[in-house]
């Protein structure tokens, strides 16, 4: 039996690597970073643990905010290192209460799909919650948790058929 899990240390290990493209009007706008119109690219990695084997984990999400504080997202993931080859696309949307001050609490949604070398492909969905923390004018850090769960999943293969993990997130505003 397999055990398909995200490890936390994934999500420590996390290296937010993230350009947002300013708006050319020099006018200042109530949601900053979080506005209508912003979009963010990031990359990241990290470590993950599946199918009792290490992996080094190399992603990148590009975001785009279609309203102050909404974004829709796409993201991949390439696991290697470890055995079986692993790959996910994830669409995701997510919302940040940008009008706090200091603190920005978001909330999303996802669905997941995971390609798994000579096993069925997974699909998941899943929701998260955290809150940035501004550092500075430009930099939000994001502490948050996930939940996913797994679709058709058997747990005869995979063990569990759900997964809650913790997330932290870098973003860097140009």
């Amino acid at each position: 039996m397999y055990r398909f899990r995200t490890y936390n240390a994934f999500f420590t290990a996390l290296i937010g690597l993230t350009l947002l493209f300013a708006n050319a009007s020099a006018q200042a706008d109530v949601a900053g970073v979080f506005s209508k119109g912003r979009t963010h690219f990031t990359i990241y990695g990290g470590t993950g643990y599946a199918f009792n084997d290490d992996y080094f984990v190399i992603g990148a999400r590009g975001s785009y905010y279609f309203a102050n504080g909404f974004n829709a997202a796409l993201g991949a993931e390439v696991w290697t290192g470890g055995n079986p080859d692993i790959s996910k696309i994830t669409p995701s949307i997510q919302y940040v209460f940008y009008k706090r001050q200091v603190t920005k609490p978001y909330v999303g949604a996802f669905y997941r799909r995971t390609y798994i070398e000579n096993l069925p492909d997974l699909e998941s969905t899943g929701v998260r919650a955290g809150v940035y923390i501004a550092s500075s004018k430009n930099l939000y850090i994001g502490i948050g948790a996930v939940y996913e769960s797994y679709l058709d999943c058997e747990e005869t293969i995979y063990r569990t058929c759900d997964d809650s993990y913790p997330e932290i997130s870098f973003t860097f505003a140009l």
